[in-house]
């Protein structure tokens, strides 16, 4: 049975791994850069993880974050003191298609909601049909698509950013 928990601090190295074992794709833009910089985040209580487990094994997790800390770019759609983020989002292949990283996000936006968030924003590859059902299942709704070249070298290079309103 899958249980749903908050990661604990010393499990980062183990997240990071987990990460970057099945997180990599053509559609999602990893860089060592970004990886370190979300999980600092993380240890600066700015973000929290929530992680699926089977068995005491993590087997995907979500990464929430502060609307304040949230890229800056994002502040075009909504005021940013408001809001959360969710940055990754990785299952184990494993474990692919049984709804954990839909329930990863449906607990992303209990814990947005519990902190008084009025929405909650994602962003994907437009073309990563994946994530796309993950974030629709979970109710999000698209609000922008635009040209990105520097994050998306394939297909469309179009980011989506998406919505769930709390």
């Amino acid at each position: 049975m899958t249980e749903y928990r908050k990661a604990f601090l010393k499990e980062q190295d183990e997240l990071k791994a987990l990460l970057w074992e099945f997180g990599p794709n053509e559609w999602n833009y990893l860089t060592p850069e970004g990886v370190n910089d979300e999980f600092s985040l993380v240890e600066n209580g700015n973000a929290q993880v929530i992680v699926a487990t089977i068995d005491a094994e993590i087997i995907g997790f979500a990464v929430l974050i502060d609307g304040v800390a949230s890229p800056a770019y994002l502040e075009k759609y909504c005021d940013l003191q408001k809001i959360k983020f969710v940055g990754d989002v990785v299952v184990s292949s494993l474990h692919s298609g049984k709804g954990i990283a839909t329930k990863l996000l449906e607990k992303c936006l209990l814990e947005a909601k519990n902190h008084k968030a009025h929405s909650v924003l994602i962003e994907r590859h437009e073309e990563n049909l994946a994530s796309a059902g993950m974030m629709r299942k979970a109710g999000f709704e698209i609000i922008d698509t635009f040209f990105d070249p520097k994050k998306r070298a394939t297909g469309s290079q179009n980011s989506v950013i998406l919505e769930y309103k709390i």
